[in-house]
């Protein structure tokens, strides 16, 4: 069993020997460490890993590094002091070198194996041996876990050289994807939205790798050359980074007999994923299937939640596999992700990401992910036809309770006590039909606008005649079912709800890229003035972040490349 949190008494980091006292690693203590790994971390080639749940790894420092930026929230909250970030032992640490790090912490960190699956097929192809066993961790290296302010935190180098699982890559994150992470998991944060967190980014002064990419003023769909880019290590925070890819690696295993102990390591890794994630929400006095049970019920209603959010805020994952699908109901892993500007329904920023994990579609992308998780947990209930039952009703339960979340976070984005469909329904089509922006539309309705004109900022296209009769009849309709008419009291709570719902100011990759394109030649001053407005969503801030940051998307970067969609590289 993990350790248990220590008692919530507030810490003040002022050093990593401070940091040390704090580790606490309950994943290597806990769990089986490969067999065949070696003793020291050295461990860089494309391996197959047949057993065990993580490998030990020595991360590979990125070459004369230079800070970028820091999270002053997340420090706070770990009760790091902000000058920490400047600590020569925390920066060696945070930028891949590990030799030297205060007992009791490790001069390893650790990498893990997951599997594939999307849309509820499962997948080997992706692995270089076509068996699954070298698929997980490429380039994401945790270096330590600790208990601060009875938080358990994993935190993990993005970016910090190749692993057994790096499949002939070179281990290494680019300037680029670098700063798009760092930025949006604070961004998500603040928006409300359950996220992993962005503690410091580093950058390489002097590595550089190639990768595609688009060329200025592309319209390509993919990237049309090659670039050398600056490499750089962030660092990323959550309670764990188990996801539902990982449950199924073991179950896939414990199916097919792989070695003599691999029903119990899936039994080892649940356990270890409620010790982490369900300490509240599970009793583990009960028998392990009924700990299965509500581990299950608990992740659907964590799972269902965190779509819903998604969808408030216009967030698009774009590469929901399972192995992209945190088991704490969190986000994880900003890849090909996006924001919808103008509002398309299937909206989708990955090129090789299909309809099938766009906007609209990211609840049924989340059904396959946890119809994923209870198939990997049933194999614990084989004995059990009445846990088996009961797990199949909790999975049959996902579709009903997707509803009733995504309804209650309609309702709320406009205000309403309740849901009306009829209403929503025509809002949708009417938004498309306007080729609206999301952000700025619900923003401006939640001053409850009295006509069309209270909207018209979010609209693309001047609407036709027919469209403003239609948008006025709307709007008359809707403000009914809000029913504050003379009561300015109410109208005034209301709007204030609304505006804590819908956000002002959202991720828009047309203001990002000139703040990675200058990161890379050494000004990382739009980086620092990103942050600040980001991690502000729903505030009202100055004129000047207004002017250029409250605006429609430009007519030149429809379509283009690396703004409009990109692949994945990264």
């Amino acid at each position: 069993m993990a350790n248990q949190p220590r008692t919530n008494v507030p810490v003040s980091v002022h050093t990593l020997d401070d940091l040390a006292k704090l580790t606490d690693y309950s994943l290597l203590n806990n769990l089986n460490c490969d067999p065949d790994a070696t003793e020291t971390g050295d461990d860089y080639e494309p391996r197959q890993v047949f057993s065990g749940h993580y490998v030990p790894v020595k991360p590979t420092p990125i070459a004369s590094p230079k800070y970028i930026a820091h999270s002053e929230t997340l420090f706070a909250e770990l009760g790091f002091d902000n000058n920490l970030v400047h600590n020569e032992d925390f920066a060696q640490l945070f930028t891949g070198d590990i030799s030297n790090v205060p007992a009791p912490m490790q001069p390893f960190g650790w990498a893990t194996g997951y599997a594939l699956s999307i849309y509820g097929t499962e997948y080997i192809q992706q692995c270089p041996f076509r068996t699954g066993n070298g698929y997980g961790d490429g380039r994401a290296i945790s270096v330590n876990e600790s208990v601060i302010n009875g938080q358990r935190w994993e935190m993990q180098l993005k970016g910090a050289g190749p692993t057994p699982y790096c499949r002939g890559g070179d281990g290494r994150a680019v300037l680029r994807s670098s700063i798009r992470e760092f930025l949006v998991q604070e961004h998500m944060h603040a928006l409300g939205v359950p996220t992993s967190r962005s503690l410091c980014l580093f950058v390489s002064q002097s590595e550089q790798v190639n990768r595609p990419w688009y060329s200025e003023g592309s319209y390509s769909t993919n990237p049309d050359m090659s670039v050398y880019t600056p490499v750089a290590i962030s660092t990323r925070v959550a309670p764990s980074f188990l996801r539902v890819g990982q449950l199924e690696l073991f179950a896939r295993r414990a199916r097919f007999n792989s070695h003599p102990d691999a029903l119990k390591e899936l039994e080892m890794i649940v356990l270890h994923l409620i010790d982490r994630e369900y300490q509240d929400d599970v009793d583990r006095e009960l028998p392990l299937a009924d700990q299965i049970l509500q581990l299950a019920a608990a992740f659907r209603d964590r799972l269902t939640s965190l779509i819903s959010h998604w969808m408030r805020v216009g967030y698009c994952q774009g590469n929901f596999n399972s192995d992209n699908c945190a088991c704490g109901g969190y986000t994880l892993d900003y890849g090909p992700f996006g924001f919808v500007e103008i509002f398309e329904p299937y909206y989708q920023p990955w090129t090789g990401g299909g309809q099938h994990f766009s906007f609209f579609n990211q609840g049924a992308a989340a059904k396959t992910n946890f119809n994923m998780f209870c198939k990997s947990l049933s194999a614990l209930l084989a004995l059990d036809p009445d846990a088996l039952e009961e797990l199949n009703k909790i999975n049959k339960g996902f579709d009903s309770e997707m509803e009733d979340k995504m309804q209650n976070m309609w309702a709320s984005k406009l205000g309403l006590k309740s849901f009306d469909s009829e209403l929503i329904e025509q809002l949708i089509s009417l938004m498309v039909k306007t080729s609206v922006d999301y952000t700025i539309f619900f923003r401006e309705l939640s001053n409850i606008p009295e006509d069309i004109s209270g909207i018209a900022n979010s609209f693309y296209t001047e609407p036709t005649e027919e469209l403003k009769q239609q948008w006025t009849q709307w709007l008359q309709n809707w403000r009914g079912l809000l029913d504050i008419d003379g009561d300015n009291d109410e109208k005034s709570q209301r709007i204030h709800l609304m505006q804590q719902t819908n956000p002002k100011y959202s991720w828009r990759e047309w203001l990002i890229v000139p703040a990675y394109q200058k990161a890379n030649h050494g000004d990382f001053a739009l980086v620092h003035e990103l942050q600040k407005v980001l991690t502000q969503p729903y505030n009202e801030q100055s004129e000047e972040v207004e002017e250029k940051y409250y605006s429609l998307k430009p007519q030149a970067f429809f379509d283009a490349g690396g703004v409009s969609h990109y692949s994945c590289s990264s």
